[in-house]
């Protein structure tokens, strides 16, 4: 099959079939397709759409562009089942969910990436453990995963390598906001992991990929929908990324979160909500409960016995890093020299959250990427976020600064008091879970 004949079908609005599809990805793996064409296919797709099959036969084709896991020769007692979010700011769910899953029964194979834009990624937080390997051999990741219960890793070039140079040429060419190539990028590497169940997260809101209800919604929908088309069940949480998730950003900060979570030291509200209702959608998913309540009970029972955290401590020293990590974070976690309020300006309420740029703040003191090439400063970040509708008085902290130098700590100041509107009154905060989307 010619892959110009393919583009012309696809600009033309016809759909593809799973063979021209299947052809077209064969082609982006071993570079017989070109950049011009791979550009070409994207832009027709982003203007044409894709239907669910062609969306189902593009996942599959991505997923098959390299080595797909298989578990059953491990004889696992239980389901092989992950979670995977659009990101957004103060996201530290996966920390906790991991565990937490892999102490109630689940086997979870983690693979994540590294911090885009104004969002954190999971890779850069567990950088900041001194000794953990994010990048292992295939093999002592299934040893983990069946050892331990959950292991959380970086992507191996082996995995969906179709994807890499798909989505290389697509961010260089305005095509990364459709919905199908969204779909198919993210579901291709999950389900390389050979995984049974998938519950995403699918961030909406000010820090969102997505910005818009709507947009969030499709995409929830089309991941549920593809991923059980192509044989995982899977299901799709739409949550609020109006304010940050945790009351803090930045990488060794929010595993000191995560540690407090599962060490029962601190668990905030909103935090503690979308990671219960990810981990029990999952758990019903799967087939490890039998419905939400019995879910929500038996993780919670994880968190308050300390199952949960003997798990995270056993995957951290496990994968190299220090047995004593949840004993002595402080010994090991990197801290920033410089610690400084955002003082409010004023009494009043906490009104809006621009929370893109608090996460941008937290790229601008180090702790993310302008360029690949960055190194990140696992110490910097914002802790103590004040949330939407919360009362404050003048000179109260909106958030706590931790920089390398006081001219960092300066500039993300002013940038916190411009992201935080202070106001006479209140709004009601958005809803924290939106929608629940389960394949129709």
């Amino acid at each position: 099959m010619l892959p110009q004949e393919i583009i012309r079908r696809k600009r033309d609005g016809s759909p593809l079939t799973a063979e021209e599809i299947s052809a077209f990805v064969r082609g982006i793996t071993d570079n017989s397709v070109s950049e011009g064409q791979i550009a070409a296919f994207a832009m027709a797709v982003f203007f044409q759409g894709m239907g669910m099959p062609e969306r189902v036969a593009l996942t599959m084709a991505m997923r098959d562009s390299g080595r797909v896991l298989t578990w059953q020769s491990l004889g696992l007692p239980g389901p092989v089942i992950d979670k995977h979010s659009t990101g957004g700011v103060g996201d530290v769910v996966s920390l906790m969910l991991g565990p937490m899953l892999a102490a109630v029964g689940g086997f979870v194979p983690m693979i994540s990436g590294r911090g885009l834009g104004h969002t954190g990624g999971t890779l850069d937080k567990f950088d900041a453990i001194p000794g953990y390997r994010t990048t292992i051999p295939i093999e002592t990741f299934q040893r983990t995963v069946k050892d331990v219960g959950v292991a959380i890793i970086g992507q191996t070039a082996d995995l969906a390598p179709a994807d890499k140079r798909f989505y290389a040429t697509r961010d260089v060419t305005a095509t990364v906001e459709s919905i199908p190539l969204i779909t198919a990028s993210i579901l291709s590497k999950k389900l390389a992991a050979g995984l049974d169940a998938l519950v995403m997260d699918v961030k909406t809101g000010s820090g969102a990929f997505m910005p818009t209800p709507e947009t969030s919604l499709e995409l929830a929908r089309s991941i549920a929908e593809v991923g059980t088309g192509a044989g995982v069940s899977t299901c799709a949480l739409v949550t609020d990324m109006n304010q940050p998730l945790a009351p803090c950003a930045g990488n060794a900060i929010e595993v000191q979160c995560a540690i407090d979570y599962l060490t029962g030291h601190a668990r905030p509200a909103r935090l503690h909500e979308v990671t219960l209702a990810l981990c029990a959608e999952l758990m019903v998913t799967a087939r490890l409960a039998a419905g939400l309540e019995d879910a929500r009970a038996r993780l919670q029972d994880s968190l308050d016995s300390g199952r949960a955290a003997e798990v995270f401590s056993r995957m951290v020293a496990t994968l190299g890093g220090p047995a004593d990590l949840l004993a002595r974070p402080a010994q090991h976690l990197a801290q920033a020299p410089v610690v400084r309020p955002a003082p409010a300006p004023r009494d009043g309420f906490v009104r809006t959250m621009d929370t893109r740029a608090l996460g941008l703040a937290v790229v601008a003191l180090g702790g993310g990427r302008r360029v690949a090439s960055d190194p990140v400063d696992p110490a910097v970040g914002l802790t103590q976020f004040v949330e939407l509708g919360q009362a404050v008085r003048a000179g109260e902290p909106l958030a706590v600064v931790h920089a390398r130098d006081d001219a960092a700590a300066t500039a993300a100041a002013a940038t916190v008091l411009q992201a935080i509107a202070v106001h006479d009154a209140a709004l009601p905060a958005p809803p924290l879970i939106m929608e629940t989307i389960h394949a129709r």
